[in-house]
């Protein structure tokens, strides 16, 4: 490593940072002289174990490239440095690594799903437009439809990362490129299935307000001419544990606050139910509220979505007085009388 190489160092609060080498390294050295970009001089003390020897920083040049693979250097500061600097410099949150798209979830609406969007990226090669989940849902639908084979896409990160949204965006691009085979509009229904699953089975976390809490795996059917003609999801892995239990600043499932802002429709009534801080169930998190969301409004959108599905209304009362049942049993209290037995007060509600 000669003098004036730039690498990156470890730091407690920034992760890594750039500094210039002062020196030559030569083997046996313990010590780099190292200047930081701030222009501070440092030691950099090298492990006496493994001898390795920082990551070195890629050329300029190649700072901000859309794909990681044309990096000179492909470690984690080079990675993190490039997502960055795409991300705050130019507000793009996709990077190709190869065939695999990495996202940053921006945490706001962005302007770059809209149809106009779709048409763009409808027939193109993945490497010839900018990074986007469109053009990851383009390739897998033109090798489908050219192979004649089925297509998978892993979408995977962790909670807050942005999974949830990454697949409705392919859904989206599926339902508008292919169309629907039938006049019963498939696509949409596709589509109408995220907000149930959504509030049945997302809930608020401390890193994610709409963070799922269970996996799923979502086929979508297509005919001969490559149209829409049904879809089927399988989940699994539930977190059963949190309608009983919430940890400080989250939430139960949304649907139980969307019921709880309901329940002064007539059609609820018969539920009795109240505000979500009288409920034992959505109270515990010390959380019930999401900031910009409306839970009763949310509700509406819930109910619209199972209606399009073909779910009668008696049938969505069935389940709103399910979950109603749970919410008012979380409320019941037991006493211990003996070892064997025990018995529940009278409520006064």
């Amino acid at each position: 490593m000669l003098q004036y190489a730039r690498v990156w160092i470890p730091d407690p609060e920034e992760v890594w940072k750039s500094a210039e080498l002062l020196k030559d390294y030569k083997p046996g050295d313990k010590v780099l002289q190292l200047r930081l970009e701030e222009g501070k001089d440092l030691e950099y003390c090298l492990d006496l174990k493994t001898k390795e020897l920082p990551p070195l920083r890629n050329p300029d040049i190649l700072v901000g490239e859309n794909d990681l693979t044309a990096l000179s250097y492909l470690h984690e500061p080079a990675v993190l440095h490039n997502l960055k600097v795409r991300f705050i410099d130019s507000k793009l949150i996709y990077t190709y690594c190869g065939i695999v798209l990495v996202a940053i979830n921006p945490y706001e609406q962005l302007p770059i799903y809209g149809e106009d969007i779709i048409n763009a990226y409808s027939g193109q090669n993945m490497g010839d437009m900018d990074p986007h989940i469109f053009a990851v849902a383009e390739e897998a639908y033109k090798q489908m439809a050219r192979d004649e084979r089925n297509q998978s896409i892993i979408v995977s990160g962790e909670s807050g990362a942005g999974k949830t949204v990454s697949a409705k965006y392919a859904m989206r691009y599926f339902a508008t490129v292919s169309g629907s085979a039938s006049e019963a509009n498939v696509e949409e229904k596709v589509l109408a299935s995220n907000p149930i699953m959504e509030s049945i089975g997302n809930a608020k976390t401390t890193r994610n307000d709409n963070s799922s809490r269970f996996g799923k795996y979502i086929e979508i059917g297509f005919d001969k001419r490559y149209r829409i003609i049904g879809a089927n999801m399988r989940t699994y892995l539930l977190e059963k544990s949190r309608v009983v239990f919430q940890a400080e600043e989250e939430r139960n499932y949304h649907i139980f606050y969307q019921l709880c802002a309901s329940a002064a429709l007539p059609e609820f009534k018969t539920l009795r139910l109240g505000n979500a801080n009288y409920f034992h169930y959505t109270k515990q998190g010390g959380s019930p509220v999401i900031d910009g969301i409306d839970d009763a409004k949310e509700m509406v959108n819930t109910r619209q979505a199972c209606t399009l599905l073909g779910i009668s209304d008696s049938y969505q009362m069935g389940i709103f007085q399910i979950l109603a049942g749970i919410l008012h049993l979380g409320n019941v209290e037991f006493v211990s009388r003996d070892s064997d037995s025990c018995t529940i007060p009278v409520s006064s509600r």
